[in-house]
């Protein structure tokens, strides 16, 4: 128990009970006037705390005019009387026990307090109370306990403390005609209670205003129960996620520059962000903005889901956001614990309390797991990660719920680094978020959950650490962003080739990280047939996007040479080990790593061959719906050189559907791969759809609306080339049957409707014939194909294969293969199991205009 006198005011405190006008609203009449210690209510007051202890409610009515007020003691003013008695019906009175002589308490129309303190009593006004332990009397300018909730006697809740009382507002408290108050921001009152102890009042700031204050401050203790773990429940039963700190929109202009334009960011509960920016990008202008050093022009900040106003540093410090610039702000004379209570010193009876100080703060450096050598010596004779974990240290003293921290690796060595970020692990163990400003994007990587990124003054992206490469952040920091999607986009194919064998459509979108080493290709090969790829290089960025660029050639290579795919793949396997000898040679640490499927189809026989290196297995889709995953080997990833690749063949009919596709379709961090292949089926089954339909589909089933990776999507539907366009046959191994095969040609052609080839057609057959009876061993075959072009093969058992050179004068022969070129649109020859197919392209004659 407890009790004060002020001047012009008085209060009595008894088991949380307190009451007593406040030093504004005292009345003409009230007694305790400067100079003089009323005597009087000193003593009424020491025989109410010894008689009743334990009373809850008083009504002390003024016997003089209303003009005059009393005293909660029951003492009149100058010139009135008061006489106590026992309330009627009230009950007031304790058994066997009597009144305060002189006091008379009534029920009467007074406020309820219930568990807090009743509206505010001045003159000819209700009762003022509080529950405070402490015994100071709650008034609006005043704090006192915790806030609690005020009823009338009717149930009904005041809208202020200070709604019960009588008479019109005070003028600077009237809102103006057809216009609210204007809220006030946060303020933060961090006072020291007299065990030492530092906190921050329950209640807040009172005074005028102070119940629009409080509609802007959240409560952090309230918030603390009904946002556990960061979210809270929304209606129909789901539960979504509420950032602990939300800017929507922030600007910031000074004077002719714009420092931050339309800056967005959240900030979780024991969350790492990493804010990384080049010089100038408005990471410093952002965080003091959220510090409150600095008021943005337009935007809005949340605070648990709640708008707030930070216009000063103090407002910061009482929603729960601590700061830790770069200069750390210390004083090198002083000591550790002395650093840390500095400005919020514990203090009794107007003493320091050192070892309550010091205990506290070798409670705080231990949670913390921070050794230094003396908390008693200057912290100027410590390292700079010592320095940086005071710093730290110093920012908990007030219990916030979000650190910021500038560059607090600057300037240290590689063991005071490891420190600094194991400290910055433990704030989030601790449950503190933390938002880490840092050029360093080694340590970004190592502790922070999330980037963001600004340049210029607005968002380049946020990315997730783990998933994210230093490569992407430097584009994102740098700008070259574009300057690889640019690159990229040249890259790649710009449009589908002409060719009858597939009728094919495909998809590709770049990720939201950053651009990637995904392509997909279709290539015309001999014989009518078709290739169709899809790879993948590891990586983001410019690197990768040239990387895939290389590939991409090398594959149109050796496709020319009309390779099978096992074979293509050991030569794109070569290529890719060459870059990686390459890119070590010059110092760098990137390792270029790529898969790729390559397939090939051949209309005529309606047969397909695959093979993979590393990448996902192609869909087959057949007219009825039906969706199959082909038994293809997969091989290595391309770069490990001396594995082998293996062919399989599949039966791809007429009208069925073969999907390729990169690993960015399918796999997510918030699904298996088993599941992403589930839902690629499941959006191929419904047949009679063209590719361009299937790939919009599939698409929009598979793919969020921010995906992390490259998507590569190719839909190939199959074509067979009719039994009628095409003709084999069998030429004996005799120079008279030269003749034979012309003959049949000839005649074939005529079917055809193309006698405007036949003298051309006559002399390639002529030439490639006899080559092949007189240098090749083993059966001969002859075959036309009617396609977009005449194609005409001779095939034979023998692997050599001749070669375009010039005669000359004197010479004989070596002048046929020279006709074959000058009379071909295109020739040349391709390698199968059995031998070797000498083939030649000559374009159609165009139809004459009608007359």
């Amino acid at each position: 128990m407890s009790m004060l006198a002020l001047q012009g005011s008085w209060s009595v405190a008894a088991h949380g009970f307190a009451a007593g006008p406040c030093r504004r609203h005292r009345g003409p009449g009230s007694v305790g006037r400067p100079g003089r210690p009323g005597v009087r209510r000193i003593a009424v007051a020491r025989q109410l705390l010894r008689r009743r202890p334990t009373l809850k409610k008083l009504d002390f009515r003024a016997a003089g005019p209303a003009g005059r007020a009393q005293g909660a003691s029951g003492q009149p003013a100058r010139g009135a009387s008061a006489q106590v008695g026992p309330a009627r019906g009230a009950g007031l009175r304790a058994p066997g026990r009597r009144n305060a002589p002189g006091i008379r308490c009534r029920p009467g129309p007074a406020t309820t307090i219930v568990g807090g303190r009743a509206p505010c009593a001045g003159a000819g006004r209700t009762a003022h109370a509080s529950s405070s332990p402490t015994g100071v009397s709650a008034c609006p300018d005043r704090p006192a306990g915790p806030p609690g909730r005020r009823r009338t006697a009717s149930g009904a809740r005041p809208a202020h403390r200070c709604a019960a009382r009588s008479g019109p507002l005070p003028r600077h408290r009237r809102p103006g005609p057809g216009r609210q108050p204007r809220p006030r921001p946060v303020r933060a009152v961090l006072r020291t209670a007299d065990d030492g102890a530092p906190q921050r009042p329950a209640q807040g700031p009172t005074g005028p205003g102070a119940a629009r204050c409080a509609a802007l401050r959240p409560s952090r203790r309230a918030d603390s129960r009904q946002e556990t773990g960061g979210a809270r429940r929304r209606g129909g039963g789901q539960v979504a996620r509420v950032p602990l700190l939300s800017l929507r929109g922030i600007s910031k202009r000074f004077a002719t520059l714009q420092a931050l334009s339309s800056v967005s960011l959240d900030i979780g509960p024991g969350e790492i962000v990493a804010l990384v920016g080049d010089n100038g990008a408005g990471k410093s202008t952002l965080i003091k903005t959220v510090s409150g050093v600095h008021q943005p022009d337009s935007g809005l900040i949340e605070w648990r889901g709640r708008p707030v106003e930070i216009r000063r540093p103090l407002d910061a410090q009482e929603l729960g956001i601590a700061t830790v610039y770069q200069d750390l702000a210390l004083c090198d004379g002083l000591d550790a614990v002395a650093n840390l209570f500095l400005g919020r010193e514990l203090r009794r009876f107007g003493l320091l309390r050192e070892v309550e100080m010091e205990r506290r703060a070798r409670e705080v450096f231990a949670s913390l797991s921070v050794r230094l050598p003396s908390l008693r010596i200057p912290v100027a004779s410590l390292s700079g990660g010592q320095r940086q974990a005071v710093a730290i240290a110093r920012s908990l003293i007030g219990r916030p719920d979000l650190v910021i921290l500038d560059e607090p690796t600057a300037a240290l060595g590689l063991e005071q680094t490891a420190q600094t970020l194991e400290l910055i692990r433990r704030l989030r163990d601790h449950g503190h978020a933390v938002i880490l400003v840092s050029h360093n994007l080694d340590d970004v990587q190592a502790v922070s959950d999330r980037v963001a990124v600004l340049r210029l003054g607005r968002n380049n992206g946020v990315f997730e650490a783990r998933y994210t490469t230093q490569e992407q952040l430097t584009a994102a920091i740098t700008g070259s962003h574009a300057m690889a999607m640019t690159l990229q986009r040249s890259l790649l194919p710009r449009g589908l080739p002409e060719q009858n064998a597939v009728d094919a459509a495909y998809r590709y979108l770049p990720a939201h990280a950053g651009v990637g080493g995904d392509w997909f290709d279709v290539i015309p090969l001999s014989g009518a047939r078709v290739a169709l790829v899809v790879g993948d290089v590891v990586g983001h960025g410019v690197h990768a996007a040239a990387t895939m660029g290389r590939l991409r050639t090398a594959v149109h290579n050796f496709s020319a040479l009309d390779l099978p795919p096992d074979e293509l793949l050991t030569h794109l396997d070569d290529v890719v080990s060459r870059i990686d000898e390459e890119e070590a040679a010059s110092g760098t640490d990137v390792v270029v790593g790529a898969t790729c499927l390559y397939a090939i189809y051949d209309p005529t026989s309606q047969r397909c061959q695959l093979a993979r290196a590393g990448h996902l297995p192609a869909v087959l889709v057949h007219q009825d719906g039906t969706v199959e995953i082909p038994d293809t080997p997969v091989g290595p990833p391309l770069g490990f050189r001396g594995l082998p690749f293996t062919t399989s063949e599949v039966e791809l009919p007429a009208g069925s559907r073969l999907v390729l596709y990169t690993d960015g379709l399918v796999e997510a961090r918030t699904r298996d791969i088993d599941i992403g292949l589930g839902m690629l089926r499941e959006a191929l089954a419904p047949p009679g759809r063209t590719p361009e339909e299937t790939c919009q589909a599939v698409l929009e089933a598979m793919l969020p609306a921010r995906h992390e990776d490259d998507v590569a999507l190719l839909v190939a539907t199959a074509r067979a080339l009719p039994p009628d366009r095409i003709v084999a046959w069998e030429v004996r191994s005799d120079p008279a049957a030269v003749a034979e095969a012309r003959a049949t040609a000839t005649r074939q052609l005529e079917r055809w409707g193309l006698d405007g080839l036949v003298f051309a057609t006559e002399l390639i057959l002529s030439e490639l014939v006899t080559n092949a009876v007189r240098h090749a061993a083993g059966p001969i075959g002859v075959r036309l194909l009617y396609d977009r072009r005449l194609i005409c093969e001779v095939s034979d058992a023998s692997s050599t294969a001749p070669h375009l050179r010039y005669a000359a004068v004197t010479d004989e022969g070596g002048r046929g293969l020279f006709l074959v070129a000058q009379l071909s649109a295109r020739w040349g020859t391709r390698y199968t199991s059995t031998g070797k197919v000498i083939w030649s392209e000559q374009d159609l004659p165009r139809p004459h205009p009608a007359a």
